[in-house]
C-alpha cells in the first residue's frame, strides 16, 4: 500500500472510532447506563483535560521543565491564583495575571 493509502486509512479509522464513540450515547440514549463509579469518575474529566492543556504550557519553556523565578508564565499564574483566592473575581484574576505575566516577560 502507498503512503497516501495508509494516511487515508488512518484518517478513516480515527474518524469512524470518534463517530461511533460519540454517537453511541445519542443512539442508545437511556438504554445505556454507565455504572455509578464511571459517572463519578467522569465528573473530573473537564478539570483533568484543562490541567493537561494548561500545565505543560505553564511549567515548560523551550521544551524544558522550568520551575524557577525566570518563568513568567508560571509566576503570572501564581499571581492570578492568589488574586482569585483573595477576591473571587474573575475580572481581577485576569487583569492581575496578565499584568504580572506581561511585566515579568518584558522585565526578563
Amino acid at each position: 500500500m502507498t503512503q497516501d493509502a495508509w494516511m487515508w486509512l488512518a484518517i478513516l479509522g480515527v474518524s469512524s472510532t470518534t463517530l461511533i464513540t460519540r454517537c453511541s450515547f445519542l443512539v442508545l440514549g437511556e438504554r445505556a447506563k454507565l455504572p455509578p463509579i464511571v459517572e463519578h469518575a467522569l465528573r473530573y474529566a473537564p478539570g483533568a483535560a484543562l490541567a493537561a492543556l494548561v500545565g505543560p504550557e505553564l511549567l515548560t519553556q523551550g521544551g524544558h521543565l522550568q520551575l524557577g523565578p525566570d518563568n513568567p508564565k508560571l509566576l503570572g499564574a501564581v499571581a492570578a491564583t492568589l488574586t482569585f483566592l483573595a477576591t473571587r473575581s474573575m475580572v481581577w484574576t485576569i487583569v492581575v495575571g496578565m499584568a504580572a505575566f506581561t511585566a515579568l516577560r518584558l522585565w526578563s
